[in-house]
């Protein structure tokens, strides 16, 4: 966010910028839960807070004086829009893993030309 907006600290404003929410202008046309969501879909993970932060950004007051009735209309928007389309589990972080086991040649020897070496390097 390029101006000081309350409640924004850096680390929600650094997640705002990742998502193309540069300005106060971007936030108020994405509005609270929009971008939340937009922040969620990438792949952050914040709590709650910062969808009553946001909220609290646009109605310019700090984020703990929101109704409670307020904070759960906007929770209600939320779920209302995972529901439609879910957020996409996080990929595994590393790929799977295979047990491949390797059968004996024809010839019945023992040795396989996939694990013969060269002793001569």
């Amino acid at each position: 966010m390029s101006a000081k907006l309350r409640n924004i600290g850096p680390k929600s404003a650094a997640w705002l910028r990742q998502v193309g929410l540069r300005t106060a202008e971007d936030l108020a046309a994405a509005g609270s839960v929009g971008a939340f969501v937009k922040v969620r879909r990438a792949g952050f993970k914040p709590s709650l807070n910062l969808l009553y932060s946001l909220e609290g950004a646009l109605q310019d007051c700090h984020w703990q004086e929101l109704p409670e009735a307020r904070r759960a209309e906007l929770v209600a928007e939320y779920d209302a829009i995972i529901a439609d389309k879910p957020l996409k589990k996080a990929p595994p972080a590393s790929g799977p893993v295979y047990d491949r086991t390797v059968a004996n040649d024809d010839e019945g020897d023992g040795s396989d030309a996939a694990f013969d070496t060269d002793d001569d390097r």
